[in-house]
């Protein structure tokens, strides 16, 4: 299975799925199908990755026996935050809507600017540094196990880490249940 993440500047309608839209102006997501008149990000669930506005596209490994959710949140950081070593239970597509982030993983920093895509495995351990200037946010969609309905996904790698205070808000926008063979 494939997750994409599909940009539309100038609006979209898309069927029912298990997608999620995402419409850029008014900070809400939609699990499913819709619209959005204006600049949207679409992430799907689907067999190919041969479809239009492609941004990005990962393959994920799906259990059979397994249920998934996909999850659609938003995170904030003030200006110099950062989001301590860390994993997530399942595999997701982030794209950054301001500011500049670092990414430190898998032995690589990448610098990422607006409206830039990227992929973080789960498993894999993650080191963010935003901006020191100005505010970011990113979106993401996770793949999760059905059990986290509801529940926070990311594990800190370094106890000290975890007790640390956090400076950046995290705000679930969807958590679906996803729909098998849709």
């Amino acid at each position: 299975m494939n997750l994409l993440l599909c940009e539309y500047r100038d609006g979209v309608r898309v069927p029912p799925g298990n997608r999620i839209v995402y419409d850029v102006a008014r900070n809400e997501a939609r699990f499913g199908g819709g619209a959005a008149s204006g600049h949207a990000l679409v992430w799907e669930l689907a067999r190919d990755d041969r479809k239009e506005g492609v941004k990005l596209s990962a393959e994920v490994d799906l259990d059979a026996g397994e249920e998934y959710l996909m999850r659609c949140d938003r995170v904030d950081f003030p200006p110099g935050g950062v989001a301590y070593r860390h994993t997530h239970e399942g595999p997701g597509i982030r794209c950054l809507l301001r500011g500049a982030i670092r990414i430190e993983s898998e032995g690589r920093s990448t610098e990422i600017g607006p409206f830039g895509a990227w992929f973080e495995s789960g498993p894999e351990p993650v080191f963010a540094a935003a901006s020191e200037t100005e505010e970011t946010a990113f979106v993401r969609v996770l793949i999760l196990p059905r059990r986290l309905l509801g529940e926070r996904s990311i594990r800190y790698l370094d106890e000290e880490d975890a007790a640390k205070p956090k400076v950046q808000r995290y705000t679930v926008l969807v958590d679906e249940p996803i729909e098998p063979g849709a």
